[in-house]
């Protein structure tokens, strides 16, 4: 039963992942004026594909456990906003916007890793991880906004 839930959680952090390839940065982001502890590319599959791995791993203990539904609504909320920053801010090229869903992002997950840890303390700590990187990214996000202000004030103009 753990691996069949594993799988179902691991999939539907690939539905979220997958927005990453359907709304790459491209030449859009890469013009942005970024801070200098930007992580360089390859950072960003590897540490996904170890984050997914342990957000699946979590998702599965709970989903075991007894009581666990207040776990597992936060899992799905967080998995929800996960899979929305992409398309946002690569997709509508909004950083604005963007930043807000990170902020909603990294309430969602603290709160699925303290409702996680209610359940079953591995699947709490799994998601310390995942918590440390949407403070990067949130961090991440935030500093190309400030750095891009005119940019970020007006998204549409941007797309063409």
């Amino acid at each position: 039963m753990f691996w069949l839930l594993f799988f179902i959680f691991f999939a539907a952090c690939l539905g979220a992942g997958l927005t990453g390839g359907l709304f790459p940065p491209g030449p859009w982001y890469r013009a942005l004026n970024k801070p200098s502890w930007t992580p360089p590319d390859w950072v960003f599959p590897v540490t996904w594909t170890v984050l997914y791995i342990c957000m699946a791993w979590a998702g599965a203990r709970a989903g075991m456990a007894p009581d666990n539904g207040i776990a597992m609504a936060f899992w799905a909320m967080q998995i929800a906003f996960n899979g929305l920053w992409t398309p946002v801010f690569f997709g509508l090229r909004n950083i604005r916007l963007g930043m807000a869903i990170i902020g909603v992002l990294w309430i969602t997950v603290f709160s699925a890793m303290l409702a996680l840890w209610q359940v079953d303390t591995l699947a709490g700590w799994l998601f310390v991880p995942y918590l440390v990187w949407v403070t990067i990214a949130a961090a991440l996000n935030a500093s190309v906004w400030n750095l891009n202000r005119e940019e970020a004030a007006a998204p549409l103009k941007s797309q063409g």
